[in-house]
């Protein structure tokens, strides 16, 4: 079984400030520092982490090779991203002294890969494996189409949340990762009576530090964890986290409230480091979290 995690890969630019800034407010920084980062190498990482065999399919501009030595010694599979001559994908995150963040995304080579690319890419993908996708890149209808018509199971997660962009993939998904305020949005988007309406199989909902949800819409089931006490240094890429351990754990066989248990812990452990994809913790230190 192989996860192919189609995702963004991002350049990731760290300015410690006392606050985020307000509009129109100019504000000095007091640290800067950059790495890996970007929702699909996150998952990506995060998957691998917890030990699942993944394929990332994505893309770099002609600055990303750093990028692509970092993914490979986090243990992630590159042969499937383009070298592309545009530029990398990159963000700019301002980390206040809270560990609240606020970033601006630049796309780059997420959006510039071609269809004929990703059909190439998903030709081996079958029935026993999984595609991840997050609305970071191109292309994500084409992609989900293709993998349920090969038999695999879709994941997706609504973030950066874009209405049309979810009611087009929604009907080829699986599984939703979403947090608290991109579910809001999606209901009011879509005018839900219910989150079971949207006839998914699963939905996995976050609310930061108040813990996780996941709502089994096939056995009519709701798991739940409460969100463990932490002192935060930095939430970039907490959510990425738990939804990638969370998936991973539920594609090797755990049940869907030992694999939240476990993406639990490994969130709460993430919020307490400085960074992203780097920052994300082992299966062996989440386990150590549990004794």
């Amino acid at each position: 079984m192989t996860i192919y995690n189609f995702g963004s890969i991002n350049a990731d630019y760290f300015y410690q400030v006392p606050h985020n800034p307000a509009p129109g407010e100019t504000l000095a920084a007091t640290g800067l520092d950059h790495g890996l980062g970007g929702k699909g190498a996150n998952q990506s990482v995060a998957m691998v982490q917890a030990g699942a065999d993944v394929v990332h399919l994505g893309a770099v501009g002609r600055d990303g090779e750093w990028l692509l030595e970092r993914l490979v010694s986090l243990g992630v599979t590159t042969d499937a991203i383009a070298r592309l001559s545009c530029t990398s994908g990159h963000a700019i995150i301002t980390v206040a002294a809270d560990g609240e963040n606020a970033i601006t995304l630049y796309s780059g080579a997420n959006t510039a890969m071609s269809e004929t690319q990703l059909t190439q890419w998903l030709a081996p993908i079958r029935g026993h494996d999984w595609l991840v996708m997050q609305n970071e890149t191109a292309h994500q209808l084409y992609a989900a189409r293709m993998a349920r018509a090969q038999g695999a199971r879709v994941v997706y997660s609504a973030a950066p949340f874009e209405a049309k962009a979810a009611a087009e993939v929604l009907p080829f998904v699986n599984i939703l990762c979403a947090n608290e305020h991109e579910v809001e949005a999606l209901q009011q988007a879509q005018r839900l009576s219910s989150l079971a309406s949207l006839g998914l199989d699963g939905m996995l909902i976050t609310y930061g530090s108040k813990g996780a949800a996941y709502h089994d819409f096939s056995a009519d089931q709701v798991f739940e964890v409460a969100g463990i006490p932490v002192t935060p240094v930095d939430t970039t890429g907490a959510g990425d986290t738990f939804c990638g351990y969370f998936i991973a754990r539920l594609s090797l066989g755990e049940d869907p409230q030992t694999a939240l248990t476990c993406a639990n812990r490994a969130a709460a452990l993430k919020v307490t480091r400085s960074g992203t994809a780097e920052a994300i913790p082992s299966l062996q230190e989440v386990m150590e979290l549990a004794s």
